[in-house]
């Protein structure tokens, strides 16, 4: 198994002073080189190199794939179906929902989140423009993209795994890969009603202060996993 920090992590100060940034640079050329690293490697059957992403890796694993089609399969963790502009907005509104109420600061930070993903949507969006936080291009690259209908058209087994207490990557998102996906018989969908974004089990409404708690991957996943790579 070969598993790496995506650029924006490893290298995020200098990344953040680039004017261009798109997500291919920021996830999806490594991916590609990753998969044929490990094809390179004489302990490994090149055949059989399977492409897991969690989050936005899951959401982009269909475009790597399609930019690779000899990747022999998918496993799709918690793998976001909407548009990254409107997770943030989703995302943003679930985190102040949480005490039952929106103070005025809060509603005008949903109302500034919503305008600038409005923005981001727009066909006038400048590619050198900074909205949410990154530079137009990358919103550009990102456009149009649509992770379930793509996954659709490639030839090559799926596992689609969701955490039931996920609030940054719903299941509402989970039945948009299903419904995508109804018609495959190479695909499997499988949630975990206890599990959070990061497939740990919890219990009542996720929350952030979850992420810094010690936890591990629930081992059914791990299980999940290797029983449909070995499957194949």
């Amino acid at each position: 198994m070969l598993r790496y920090e995506k650029r924006t992590r490893e290298h995020a100060t200098k990344l953040a002073a680039m004017k261009s940034l798109t997500i291919k640079e920021e996830a999806v050329d490594d991916a590609i080189l990753a998969v044929a690293l490990l094809r390179s490697r004489p302990e490994v059957e090149a055949h059989r190199v399977f492409l897991l992403g969690h989050s936005l890796g899951g959401s982009l694993a269909p475009r790597i794939s399609a930019a690779d089609p000899a990747i022999a399969g998918l496993v799709l963790l918690a793998a976001s179906a909407r548009p990254m502009e409107d997770a943030i907005v989703g995302q943003t509104r679930y985190l102040h929902s949480l005490d039952g109420k929106l103070s005025e600061e809060e509603k005008a930070q949903l109302e500034e989140l919503s305008a600038q993903a409005a923005m981001v949507k727009s066909p006038e969006l400048p590619a050198d423009d900074t909205v949410l936080g990154v530079p137009g291009s990358y919103w550009l690259d990102l456009r149009g993209y649509d992770g379930p209908k793509l996954a659709a058209s490639l030839g090559m087994p799926m596992l689609v795994l969701q955490g039931g207490r996920d609030y940054q990557v719903t299941e509402s998102e989970h039945a948009t890969w299903k419904q995508a996906l109804s018609s495959r018989k190479d695909v499997t969908f499988k949630v975990y009603p206890e599990l959070n974004h990061l497939f740990v089990r919890g219990q009542g409404k996720s929350t952030p202060q979850e992420y810094s708690q010690p936890g591990k991957v629930e081992e059914a996943v791990l299980e999940d996993v290797a029983s449909f790579v070995k499957s194949h």
